[in-house]
């Protein structure tokens, strides 16, 4: 076989070695562009799996690669004049000179052909002149032959907020550093490494917003180089800045990150008549935010993935280049999704700025959403273990002097750290989820929230019934916190279907006081109640026989704040609410606020999501008055806002309120999470004491991008933004999930829906799997626990004897 790879960075060549090594008789020919020599990075990162895999791939290359590795095993934040240091993770850095230097020796060795300085070559070109059986792109970031080609593969480019610059010092940093600092003008921060024995790489990046304030703009390399080295000279510690970007003129030296997808990876070329198959690899195909790794990283992986392919599909190439972008789009997939956190996590320092340092390392640490408390406490027990121990002492959600009262103990590096392990786990702190929590004069046992779920289980007069006591009661006496009840209505007409429950009745207020009652005397839980107005998605069959179905027969009249259909041309048409609606409904959310709190409710939610009543108001896809309570956003919240405040006027004070809200329509024209902050500053505004951050379900048109705790940026980003407490919701499904939402400051309790459906004491199970401490188990069902616990640590104990030696090896940074 013939191959022509275009491009002579690490990818390519790790492509053009592999390729000859599995087959010594094939012709392979690489062309670059730029000189053997050239270079304008300075340090690559590596992590241990991706060395592991390139040793695997070819031995004597990959031993070159890990003999000439500086390695490091611990994270350093400086932040706020306090330091920071976590341990574990496992990485590496090479030099990229060295690296390319060494893989073009391999190539030379094998007879790969080295084709440099060809910068007029196109694919076409070298397809028709060597006779390529199959072409492999990549020529990089700003690959030609991507663009060239953009009809096939379809590109996307999206540019990130952030600028940055990459640079190299002879300080030599020990640790994976990030440090921040602060200006008049907005925040900085260094991403820094050592690559060699005198040399490390030293990001520096900033908003975009942030670079034109402080005139960076304006300023050629000589100056931005002096700019950076007083701003970061506490971490300089007197050494140079040095830039090898001599070939740009000004501020072009500074970047703005690329996010590259395409929807294909694989062009068939017509070479006279002959197909010759063309292949996206590394940066041309797909590009991950440094914050995350490396693209380095991502190419060679491609390379190897892309060889084991076409060896497995003996000879089929178009097999093989199925199979390879098949496999390895998942797994870029999953990397740029944490990338996209990552990224968004470092365009927002502002954000978090209000943390305190140890809270503000331990989001930069888990910012992606893959790397989790219980990892973290794989790689560094003691640092988990610090964490907690400060945590649990701020449980009175930031309280006055919490932080002085509970001081941090930062980690030790090395044989310290082993020895600090055994005693940290000995002292086995409370972990974020059982940590109390007080909001007014209520406090929670736990950080644990069922969500309010749909049971269409009550008469056809809106009184719960047996199932309901036995369903909330079970998941009160397993475990949670707070057990929400479904959306309970305010009317007949406000219901989803004829088997929702309501509170418009004394009768109703009754039957809810004997769950509330049962909640109160047999569980440490708290019970709260959610009341909602089901507008235009009412009178609809069970979910279970027809989602948003309208019922056969017996529909009743729908209101809504325009005339709208929820299923265009089969749904009832709601219609628009007149001025005598408005004051009927606000008295009826008042009337069944005061049965509330006559039943002995600890917590109300006010429902405002999922294209309900209330949430009809704020979305444009189904508010489209144009009197005062339309047109713009504000006057969209003003009904909803009005409603909160008659019922918070009649709730005790002493008791918490929450809204729940959509934070995204996911759809074209409506409601996105910039919207979501503002409506939350409002509810804020009108006493709410925590937003319960939910999304979609607005209008059938939605997309939603779902994922694990695809919703928790949503709370994350209200939470920081508009500066109250929120609950996060959404494919959140383990205790260690909830553990690091809660300890990043993401949210400040976490509702689980789904897991409790299947698991009435998943709580108390989960703390039984991970062996957390703090649950609290019925006096009836404690023989169960000791049995369970001692099962749970068995499996945990094969589990860690049938693990890999290392199992710290993340896999990618953060």
């Amino acid at each position: 076989m013939r191959s022509a790879i275009l491009g002579g960075g690490p990818g390519g060549l790790y492509s053009a070695l592999l390729l000859k090594q599995r087959d010594p008789r094939a012709e392979v020919t690489l062309i670059e562009r730029n000189r053997a020599d050239d270079t304008f990075g300075w340090g690559v990162v590596l992590s241990d799996q991706t060395v592991e895999n390139l040793c695997a791939a070819d031995t004597v290359s990959g031993k070159l690669i890990r003999d000439g590795l500086h390695r490091w095993d611990d994270i350093q934040v400086h932040f706020r004049g306090e330091v920071i240091r976590s341990g574990g993770h496992g990485f590496a850095g090479v030099g990229r000179k060295a690296l390319l230097t060494l893989l073009q020796a391999r190539c030379r060795a094998l007879g790969v052909q080295l084709a440099f300085e060809r910068d007029s070559v196109d694919a076409m070109t070298i397809a028709r002149v060597i006779g390529a059986d199959l072409v492999v792109a990549a020529d990089g970031l700003n690959s030609r032959t991507r663009d060239q080609f953009a009809s096939s593969f379809k590109p996307n480019v999206d540019l990130r907020q952030c600028r940055y610059v990459w640079l190299g010092t002879p300080r030599r940093f020990e640790a994976f550093t990030f440090a921040f600092v602060e200006t008049e003008h907005g925040w900085f921060q260094a991403h820094a490494y050592r690559f060699d024995e005198g040399t490390s790489t030293f990001i520096v990046e900033t908003p975009e917003s942030v670079w034109l304030a402080a005139g960076l703009d304006a300023m050629d390399a000589p100056q931005t180089i002096a700019y950076l080295e007083k701003l970061f000279a506490p971490f300089l510690e007197g050494a140079p800045l040095w830039s090898n970007a001599a070939h740009l003129r000004g501020s072009a030296m500074w970047i703005r990150f690329p996010r590259v997808t395409c929807q294909s990876w694989v062009h068939t070329l017509d070479v006279d008549g002959r197909a010759v198959p063309l292949v996206l690899l590394g940066d041309a195909a797909h590009t991950a935010h440094f914050s995350i790794g490396s693209g380095t990283k991502l190419a060679l992986e491609d390379a190897i993935a892309l060889d084991q392919q076409l060896a497995a599909a003996r000879g089929d190439i178009p097999v093989a280049l199925t199979r390879y972008q098949a496999e390895r789009s998942v797994e870029v997939l999953k990397l740029q999704n944490a990338a996209r956190n990552s990224t968004e996590w470092f365009e927002h320092v502002d954000r978090y700025a209000q943390f305190a340092p140890e809270q503000f390392a331990y989001s930069l640490l888990t910012r992606s959403q893959r790397i989790s408390h219980e990892n973290l406490r794989v790689r560094d027990p003691a640092y988990v273990a610090a964490f907690e121990r400060w945590f649990a002492g701020r449980h009175a959600l930031d309280g006055p002097a919490a932080r002085d009262a509970t001081p941090f103990a930062p980690t030790v590096t090395g044989a310290a750290r082993a020895e600090a392990a055994p005693a940290a786990a000995e002292a086995a702190p409370l972990t974020p989820m059982f940590t109390p929590y007080t909001v007014r004069g209520l406090t929670l046992a736990n950080r644990v929230v069922v969500s309010p779920m749909a049971q269409y289980s009550a008469t056809n007069d809106g009184m719960p019934t047996e199932w309901h006591l036995v369903h909330l009661g079970s998941r009160a006496a397993g475990g949670a916190g707070l057990v929400f009840c479904e959306m309970t209505c305010v009317s007949p007409e406000g219901r989803i279907t004829p088997w929702c429950p309501g509170l418009w009745t004394d009768a109703q207020r009754d039957a809810w006081a004997r769950i509330v009652r049962f909640v109160h005397e047999w569980t440490p839980s708290r019970i709260g109640l959610q009341l909602g107005h089901s507008g235009g998605k009412g009178s609809t069959k069970r979910m279970w026989d027809a989602v948003d179905m309208p019922l056969d027969d017996g529909n009743w009249p729908l209101i809504a704040p325009s005339a709208t259909q929820y299923l265009s041309g089969i749904s009832q048409l709601a219609r628009a609410m007149e001025p005598a609606d408005f004051a009927r409904v606000k008295d009826e959310f008042v009337q069944a606020t005061r049965r509330g709190a006559g039943a002995g409710f600890d917590w109300l939610e006010l429902h405002c999501a999922h294209g309900y009543l209330l949430s009809a108001f704020l979305s444009p896809l189904t508010n489209l008055r144009t009197d005062h309570y339309g047109k713009t956003l504000e006057g969209r919240l003003r009904f909803p806002v009005e409603v909160f405040r008659a019922m918070r006027a009649v709730w005790p004070v002493d008791k918490p309120m929450s809204v729940r809200i959509s934070a995204h329509d996911w759809a074209p024209g409506g409601n996105t999470d910039d919207d979501a902050v503002i409506i939350a500053k409002a509810f804020k505004a009108a006493g709410a004491d925590m937003i319960d951050v939910s999304s979609g379900q607005v209008t059938k048109e939605e997309k939603p991008v779902f994922g694990r705790m695809f919703q928790t940026p949503f709370a994350d980003r209200v939470r920081q933004e508009a500066g109250i407490a929120t609950i996060a919701v959404g494919n959140i499904t383990d205790a260690d999930q909830v553990n690091s939402i809660l300890a990043a400051g993401r949210a400040d309790l976490v509702a689980i829906a789904r897991p409790h459906l299947t698991n009435p004491a998943w709580t108390l199970l989960e703390a039984a799997k991970w062996g957390l401490s703090g649950a609290e188990w019925p006096a009836q069902y404690r023989s169960g626990q000791q049995q369970l616990a001692r099962l749970m640590e068995r499996e945990r104990a094969a589990a860690a004897l049938l693990a890999p030696a290392d199992t710290r090896k993340p896999g990618e940074l953060t």
